[in-house]
């Protein structure tokens, strides 16, 4: 039987003119994040199987990839439970691999820390357009900042990596999971119903304010309660006159200064920032991690119809590490979904070197091959990208799928011309 030449669903085989991208977007990212101070780190792809089953990733732990124990450790006869036959995963995500890092390095690392990672994570999810089962995260992390601060400068330093990137006219939405909560309680929801009442707002979006007040009727609040939370979306508004609005009508239930900050973050992008985007307070925006404590953000992209990318401010989750809980914020583009809307729109790597090629006549005696090889190492020398490859019968078609792939300069190398003057 033949062995499959398709990848594992999920996965994706990356031609060249998407390599050259990816790895043009990934020296954009390291350059433009260092000049904001980040520093890079790494992480194992493998993570504790109890760190991953923390009930902090939300619905990513349904969607873990788990990994046997191996050796004498996993005995099949007598497994009884999961726990038996499984110590590790694949990380989902970077946030709980850097918050472990973190707890167990923060007497190394300056406080506070600026993180910048860049990896692969796996999740068991249904693949479609844009997501993958593996795909790589690129994080930006604040570590030790309880101020705005850390927001603001997330938000500047990703908005200006897009803007490097030729986006424009994009939307950051922003929101704090305490104004969430507080128009929750406001409007007669109890506390532990905030859960499944986030759920359904989530579905905002796609179903509707109507269909949020059927299915949160549906699961059984009170009319009037509904009624009460959906008014609130009703009459405020998607700037900072909305959160000062929120601020007076939740007084009792919201702390000003969450308000006073979400103002803060929004007033200080849109006076300093670099690229052409907007910044737009959403008070439907959730976000799925049940780890965010604060400040929540997404970035909306017309052009591909969702999210390409989000974070927000997570107090609680180191010191499920350490016991003691450490102020952190992160910002998290959606790779994938960057790198995809650039070959869509037929992106060309700015920096690119100049491409060479020297297709050499079939006999060419080893002198000549010599001596072609000088001209393509005097080529590079220069800086330029140089190809040296035997030349194929159908030249002409060779010399087109070199002119696709961007050679402009093609040199055809004949066995006449390259012979060593004795035998000519």
């Amino acid at each position: 039987m033949a062995l499959k030449k398709k990848p594992v669903t999920g996965m994706n085989d990356m031609l060249p003119r998407e390599m050259e991208i990816r790895d043009y977007v990934i020296q954009m990212i390291k350059e433009t994040y260092r000049t904001f101070g980040f520093s890079s780190i790494e992480t194992p792809c493998v993570e504790h199987i109890d760190n991953l089953l923390s009930k902090q990733g939300g619905e990513n732990e349904q969607l873990i990839f788990k990994i046997l124990k191996r050796g004498a450790k996993l005995n099949l006869e007598t497994a009884k439970t999961e726990a038996d036959l499984v110590d590790g995963g694949l990380r989902y995500d970077l946030t709980l691999p850097l918050s472990r890092y973190y707890a167990n390095h923060a007497n190394e690392l300056p406080s506070p820390f600026k993180a910048l990672q860049i990896g692969n994570v796996w999740r068991a999810d249904r693949p479609q357009r844009g997501r993958y089962r593996q795909f790589m995260q690129c994080d930006i992390d604040i570590l030790g900042e309880p101020s705005n601060l850390a927001e603001i400068e997330l938000i500047l330093a990703t908005s200006t990596l897009l803007g490097k990137l030729d986006f424009k006219n994009f939307t950051i939405r922003i929101n704090d999971r305490q104004i969430l909560k507080a128009m929750a309680a406001f409007s007669g929801f109890a506390p532990e119903s905030f859960d499944e009442v986030f759920i359904i707002l989530d579905k905002m979006d796609k179903i509707g304010l109507e269909g949020v007040e059927s299915e949160l009727k549906e699961a059984g609040y009170e009319a009037q309660v509904v009624e009460t939370y959906l008014t609130l979306f009703k009459e405020v508004t998607r700037d900072v006159e909305g959160i000062r609005y929120l601020k007076e009508k939740l007084d009792g239930f919201l702390d000003p200064e969450v308000a006073d900050g979400l103002e803060t973050i929004i007033s200080s992008v849109e006076a300093v920032k670099e690229a052409e985007f907007k910044m737009s307070f959403d008070p439907t925006l959730v976000r799925g991690m049940s780890y965010y404590t604060g400040t929540i953000f997404e970035i909306s992209m017309d052009e591909f119809g969702g999210s390409v990318g989000g974070g927000g401010r997570y107090d609680k989750m180191i010191g499920k590490f350490t016991g003691q809980d450490t102020p952190a914020c992160g910002f998290s583009i959606g790779f994938e979904r960057i790198v995809l809307l650039l070959l869509e729109s037929g992106y060309q790597v700015p920096t690119r070197k100049e491409k060479k090629a020297f297709l050499i006549e079939k006999g060419m005696p080893s002198e000549g091959i010599t001596r072609i090889l000088e001209l393509a190492k005097e080529e590079r020398a220069k800086g330029c990208q140089v190809l040296v490859s035997n030349m194929k019968k159908n030249k002409k078609f060779q010399k087109e799928q070199l002119a696709q792939d961007g050679y402009t300069d093609v040199t055809e190398c004949f066995v006449r011309e390259f012979a060593p003057k004795s035998e000519e």
